[in-house]
């Protein structure tokens, strides 16, 4: 791997992303779990700086050292940070300002990957680079909830292009029971949370072969399941009476008919697209409506190679837990995912958000329930 041109390709693909923005697009907030675009750009820039040109690079000088407060996202050991709520207020470092900082931290980064890279700055260098990765997907899921939320609609692009088709039916693929590896094998790169391998018996199980489409989640819309209790957990139900949801997330019905709002605007619901933007409350209640269920992060990566994934994040019946064997880095790095362990559902694939090349089949994504502004999206087993 040339580490120069793989860090120059990937820190491009983060602002041709943001190309089709306007300036005031950068800086919207409309919940805490959406960062606005220019704090991404900023994040991005920050983990290069902080974890790999401090270290590694003689006599760096900081572009600005008020940037680790306003960026720092989580990370306790490296210092205070702006509370995530707050990111939105962030009027200042301007726009322009964020574009400054990436092109100081670029020019300092090719500097330095010039010069010999040994096991410990490579072993950083991979992981920034899938970090940014990460955030190109939130950048772009983002993005699509600041302008979706925006009363104009106004579409991000028109020459955006959801490859998405579906093919509807509920066949399904047969698993015979079995004991199975689980987890990442392999030289390359993976996160700490797909560690280690290890063995899980799985009784016989079958599961869809198709994602569920808009036109079948229709079906249970019409059939009244955001009105009937019984197909939800408590928790979820609650959910849906407290924020009062009747469809999911983007759904707009205009003149009696469903409209859905995409990366290119507004438009009339594609009733053979695979059903997006659902909670797990939402995904787990369609599956006990149809009398069926979500399977688990397991089944899913067993089952993987026999089906086609990588349009939606498929919510799992898996908390999110770690590994046996599984051992969190020291310092800030033991961080990244660790920490998170509790209250989580794991999603498996990938989605139309996500970077090619960013994917496998033991990657471990993971959300709390009711949240449903990334890709996802429903497969059923029994």
């Amino acid at each position: 791997m040339n580490f120069i041109e793989e860090y120059l390709r990937i820190r491009k693909h983060s602002e041709q992303i943001c190309e089709p923005l306007q300036t005031e697009d950068y800086v919207v907030q409309p919940i805490a779990d959406v960062s606005p675009p220019k704090w991404h750009l900023g994040h991005t820039t920050w983990f290069f700086e902080t974890f790999i040109l401090k270290a590694f690079s003689a006599n760096y000088q900081e572009f600005n050292p008020e940037f680790n407060y306003v960026f720092n996202s989580y990370y306790e050991t490296v210092g205070a940070r702006v509370i995530r709520t707050d990111r939105g207020n962030l009027s200042r470092p301007s726009v322009n300002e964020v574009y400054q900082y990436r092109a100081y931290v670029d020019e300092a980064m090719q500097k330095l990957l010039s010069c010999p890279v040994d096991e410990k700055l490579t072993e950083l260098l991979i992981l920034g680079f899938n970090h940014e990765q990460q955030h190109q997907e939130l950048l772009l899921t983002d993005i699509k909830y600041i302008l979706g939320n925006n009363p104009l609609f106004p579409a991000y692009s028109k020459d955006w292009k959801d490859a998405t088709e579906s093919v509807s039916g509920e066949n399904m693929i047969n698993i015979t029971e079995g004991i199975y590896e689980i987890g990442y094998k392999g030289d390359g790169f993976s996160f700490d949370n797909e560690l280690s391998l290890h063995k899980v018996y799985l009784p016989h199980y079958s599961i869809s072969a198709n994602l569920v489409t808009n036109h079948e989640y229709l079906d249970f819309i019409n059939a009244g399941g955001y009105q009937d209790f019984s197909y939800w957990h408590a928790e979820g139900w609650d959910w849906v009476k407290n924020n009062q949801i009747n469809a999911p997330l983007y759904w707009n019905k205009i003149d009696g008919l469903w409209h859905h709002y995409t990366l290119n605007g507004l438009q009339k619901l594609n009733f053979d697209a695979p059903v997006t933007h659902i909670s797990y409350y939402e995904a787990y209640a369609y599956a006990s409506w149809k009398g069926l269920r979500l399977p688990t992060e397991f089944e899913w990566e067993i089952a993987a190679q026999k089906f086609d994934w990588g349009k939606r994040w498929e919510w799992t019946e898996s908390a999110y837990l770690p590994y046996p064997g599984f051992s969190k880095a020291p310092g800030a790095i033991g961080e990244y995912n660790g920490k998170f362990m509790v209250n989580q559902k794991v999603l498996r694939g990938a989605s139309v958000a996500t970077p090619q090349g960013h994917e496998r089949i033991t990657y471990r994504n993971f959300f709390h329930p009711h949240l449903r502004w990334q890709f996802t999206g429903i497969r059923l087993a029994k």
